[in-house]
């Protein structure tokens, strides 16, 4: 378990204070035969996928959505998880867990909040340096819609 040792400020009594990962979402937006980028307008700079932070009292579902709509001004439908990404180093900033979700976007993609730039890629056009883990989590992205692209042919069914 990782702790850090403070002091009561009122009564100099040790106090435990916990260190446990960030939870965040990532979205994968698909829109105008492409998918989502934005570029961060803070630290860590670059190309990311749209998201960000849980709130307090809020799913993961609600998030999603919400971080959709602040950084990218749309709508999204057709919420599906992706994945989960929790290698500890995958954010230099702090240990975060990411929710990955697959999502249909819908309206005019604008950059917002935490976004300077948003542009729509063709998955094949993806820049090739992207922030935190998100090459990565494309590539299984990648991977999910080749599977769901060529079903297994002649498959016998289970009795």
């Amino acid at each position: 378990m990782s702790y850090n040792v403070l002091n009561c400020p009122e009564c100099g009594a040790p106090v435990k204070n916990y260190r446990n990962p960030v939870p965040t979402v990532d979205i994968i937006i698909e829109i105008q035969g492409g998918i989502v980028l934005i570029e961060r307008r803070n630290p860590p700079f670059g190309w990311a996928l749209p998201g960000g932070f849980v709130d307090y009292g809020e799913t993961l579902e609600h998030a999603a959505i919400r971080e959709a709509r602040e950084e990218t001004r749309l709508d999204i439908s057709h919420l599906s998880l992706l994945g989960c990404y929790s290698e500890p180093c995958r954010d230099s900033r702090m240990h975060t867990i990411s929710t990955v979700f697959v999502a249909e976007g819908s309206g005019t993609p604008q950059a917002a909040d935490d976004a300077s730039n948003l542009a729509v890629f063709p998955i094949e056009a993806v820049p090739g340096e992207l922030c935190f883990d998100h090459a990565a989590i494309l590539g299984d992205y990648l991977k999910r819609k080749q599977q769901t692209a060529h079903p297994v042919k002649n498959a016998v069914p289970v009795q």
